[in-house]
């Protein structure tokens, strides 16, 4: 799917549907190159995955609680940030943005990209916000999206994840990115299950995407 939209912006947006981690990682890490030459235009990926915990390329190894089984795989990625748990149920956003077009910092890329979720989030009048001092965003002491990305020559990878209506059971096998005074939450938990499907979910992020990110772009 390709948007044009005012200002000549362009984004391709890749729906994967469900899939591995290992393989849409692997797209990320060749769209990446690509963007960096210069063959394409910016990309946003969007994933549902497969369970899975991925840990930062500096997290402890005790923040990981549980073994690897056939539920749920363990990778090590090449990312910042800590822990986090990926599956069903949980929308994966993966843009791949060539920052030099934008700002390059990725402490407001981050910021950005939180403000992405707090916008879609109001959408469906749930009120979303930032903690002090911790990346991610956040809902009544809880966090509802984890971030974390890398970015090499100023183009990112990586990205965030929103939960809708995951198994938050999984979460229990980790310290989610470290923090042990906050839990998780979801979508699911906050409107008692009342829960647009994903597919809604995924146009509103798109159209917030590009209303953030446009706006900036030169």
């Amino acid at each position: 799917m390709r948007l044009n939209q005012p200002m000549a912006v362009t984004y391709n947006i890749l729906d994967l549907g469900k899939s591995h981690y290992n393989d849409a990682w692997e797209l990320q890490k060749r769209l990446q190159s690509q963007r960096i030459s210069g063959q394409i235009d910016d990309q946003l990926l969007l994933v549902e995955h497969f369970p899975v915990y991925t840990l930062g390329k500096n997290t402890p190894k005790e923040h990981l609680l549980t073994k690897e089984s056939d539920n749920i795989s363990i990778i090590q990625t090449d990312r910042g940030g800590d822990i986090t748990f990926h599956g069903p149920g949980q929308l994966v956003g993966y843009p791949i943005l060539d920052l030099n077009q934008y700002k390059r910092s990725i402490s407001w890329y981050m910021r950005e990209l939180e403000q992405l979720i707090i916008d879609v989030l109001k959408e469906y009048d749930i009120n979303a916000g930032r903690k002090k001092g911790l990346t991610g965003v956040w809902v009544k002491g809880k966090k509802i999206a984890a971030l974390g990305v890398r970015i090499s020559k100023w183009v990112t990878m990586h990205g965030f994840s929103l939960n809708i209506n995951p198994d938050l059971k999984y979460y229990q096998g980790i310290i989610p990115c470290g923090i042990t005074e906050y839990g998780v939450t979801s979508m699911a938990d906050l409107l008692n299950d009342d829960v647009p499907n994903m597919s809604e979910i995924k146009d509103t992020l798109v159209k917030h995407f590009i209303a953030i990110f446009s706006v900036y772009k030169n």
